[in-house]
Parts: C-alpha cells; sequence; structure tokens
C-alpha cells in the first residue's frame, strides 16, 4: 500500500515542478495539498531513486527541482 502511494505522490511532485525553477518542501505541500510530511517523503524519495530530482538545502527547507 505504501509503495502505490509513493508512486501516487511521486507523479503529483513531478507534475507540480514541470516548468517551475523548482519549489521548497513547504511549497510543494502546498501545491499539493499533502499534510503528511511522510506521504511528501515518500514520494520525494520515490523520484530521487530514480535521479530525477535535484534536492539543495534552503535555511530550514529544502529546494526541490526536477533533474
Amino acid at each position: 500500500m505504501l509503495k502505490e502511494k509513493a508512486g501516487e505522490t511521486a507523479g503529483l511532485i513531478w507534475n507540480a515542478l514541470n516548468g517551475t525553477d523548482g519549489l521548497t518542501t513547504k511549497e510543494l505541500k502546498k501545491v499539493l495539498k499533502i499534510r503528511s510530511d511522510k506521504d511528501l517523503y515518500l514520494g520525494l524519495g520515490w523520484l530521487l531513486r530514480e535521479d530525477k530530482l535535484i534536492v539543495e538545502e534552503q535555511e530550514a527547507d529544502l529546494l526541490v527541482k526536477l533533474a
């Protein structure tokens, strides 16, 4: 069940980031209307594993971009 959720969330994240210069994790949660950090990080992990993201530390948050 978590694997399916991770894949679905990964697709939503990819679509949200497509055409942008990147979003912070806080912005992603707002855009995707995700309340759970766990769900967001499952999707991010999926995309990171596939080398589809670039993640940079930005103050107290992470900036996420498509690779």
